[in-house]
């Protein structure tokens, strides 16, 4: 019997938390490797662990995959997270894209120069409000649906609901007038995967702070 998930970042959200997300809400347990000092990383380079030399990286099945978009859709096929066609997988990715677009911004409040800080934050807000919130809110008003792609949960409800909880973080009545947002951020919550991971001492990880924006800079050598 295989074992679980291992998966190898540094303990802080970056582009692992969405992989931790798709776990948690897949029903699959898994392990963490933290990488603590510019040694690990070293080490993971020097034993060829990392096609790219970059991680996210996540030992599952034999394989240990890289890029986080393959990761992704490996655990989504393998967890049947992914539609049930070509067309619904099309519109799967088409809406991950977006989603992945709103979280890089959402990366540069923290990634960025501080004196840009303010200004990162103000594009990310608007951007949400005036760009993806609303297409999003489109699509579940043009079927009526709980979810957004074939009346069952798949993975970009799971990608869409983590990014909604961050966009709350920077204001708390940003999805006020998106009413069918709130209601699948809700419903998405109350499943009982993803109400476990939503629960203090999960392996959901915290907002970025300076300590661990710190950390990160000494352990890539940024």
């Amino acid at each position: 019997m295989a074992g679980k998930p291992v998966l190898h970042y540094w303990n802080a959200r970056g582009r692992m938390e969405c992989i931790r997300w798709l776990l948690a809400a897949a029903g699959v347990e898994f392990e963490e490797k933290f990488i603590e000092a510019p040694a690990d990383m070293e080490k993971l380079i020097k034993d060829g662990s990392l096609m790219f030399q970059q991680v996210p990286m996540v030992e599952i099945d034999g394989m240990k995959l890289v890029q986080t978009r393959a990761i992704l859709n490996y655990i989504a096929t393998k967890y049947d997270l992914y539609g049930k066609d070509a067309k619904e997988r099309a519109l799967i990715d088409m809406y991950t894209e977006g989603i992945i677009d709103l979280t890089d911004m959402m990366l540069k409040v923290v990634t960025g120069f501080p004196d840009q800080r303010e200004a990162n934050i103000s594009l990310a807000k608007d951007k949400a409000k005036s760009r993806y919130l609303p297409a999003f809110e489109k699509v579940l008003k043009s079927h009526g649906q709980d979810y957004l792609v074939g009346n069952r949960l798949t993975r970009v409800d799971i990608h869409l609901l983590e990014v909604l909880l961050y966009v709350e973080e920077l204001d708390s009545s940003i999805l006020d007038p998106f009413p069918l947002l709130k209601g699948l951020k809700s419903r998405i919550s109350s499943l009982p995967n993803v109400k476990k991971f939503l629960q203090p001492g999960s392996q959901r990880k915290p907002p970025y702070d300076e300590k661990i924006i710190e950390k990160a800079k000494k352990i890539f050598k940024i």
